[in-house]
């Protein structure tokens, strides 16, 4: 498995950027899939959890801001991140599974079965 995550970068309060994260080893059609972010000083935590049939939970600090979705042909995970706040500053990173292994962490809020998982991430800092 591989990830590859990129299109963080530095933008003002109430700014937007979408990241891309490029998937080999699987197949993400029909997978779960996840993005997570990591802030300074804070463990990692799921901010949009996507199921193998198209449902999308997003946990409520970013829920009407985030938007998760793929492109199976490219097998590419996207992040549209929109009036971003200081608070979504960290390191993103993505995650997919065929057995829903990614989903269900993501959604519980934990990650300790995720550590096989991790690219190298790519930060967002929300700041002016």
């Amino acid at each position: 498995l591989q990830f590859v995550e990129s299109g963080g970068g530095l933008v003002p309060p109430g700014g937007s950027l979408t990241l891309s994260c490029e998937v080999s080893g699987i197949t993400l059609e029909g997978s779960t899939v996840g993005w997570f972010r990591q802030a300074p000083g804070k463990g990692r935590e799921g901010v949009s959890c996507g199921s193998g049939d198209g449902k999308v939970y997003y946990p409520a600090p970013v829920k009407g801001r985030f938007t998760l979705s793929r492109d199976n042909a490219k097998n590419t995970l996207y992040l549209e991140m929109n009036n971003l706040e200081p608070e979504d500053t960290g390191v993103y990173y993505c995650a997919a599974d065929p057995r829903a292994i990614v989903f269900r962490q993501c959604a519980a809020g934990v990650t300790s079965a995720l550590d096989d998982f991790w690219g190298q991430g790519t930060q967002v800092t929300v700041s002016s």
